[in-house]
């Protein structure tokens, strides 16, 4: 079972992906941090390739350490490495945290992990 939150926000722009991947990380990164990061992205190349070059599934990383991370991360409430699957619907951005799955899973459990993650990718792009 996936865990998450939503979180409806307004959007400030009309530019906007239809589903955003984005993976805060600090400066100093354990091994599961890396395989999150690691693990997204060889998931979102391979099995939604054609969505990420028209722009449909993005996938970002954010430094939290840096001043435009750290700004990104108070607009999100993080303090430390996360994983967030959002969506945009009609200029809304729904957040949905899966950062306790993705630390759960990412690194002794990828298959699930990376299963968890395409089905939300799906889900949202619906």
């Amino acid at each position: 079972m996936i865990c998450m939150t939503a979180l409806t926000i307004t959007a400030q722009t009309k530019t906007t992906p239809k589903v955003e991947v984005i993976y805060f990380h600090g400066k100093q990164r354990c091994a599961t941090c890396m395989a999150i990061e690691r693990s997204t992205r060889e998931l979102l190349e391979h099995d939604f390739s054609k969505q990420m070059k028209d722009g449909t599934v993005t996938f970002r990383t954010v430094d939290i350490s840096t001043a435009a991370g750290e700004q990104t991360a108070r607009k999100y409430h993080i303090t430390w490495s996360a994983l967030f699957v959002n969506s945009w619907k009609k200029d809304r951005e729904i957040r949905n945290d899966m950062t306790r799955f993705a630390f759960k899973n990412a690194r002794n459990n990828t298959k699930e992990f990376k299963q968890g993650i395409k089905n939300k990718v799906k889900e949202l792009i619906k």
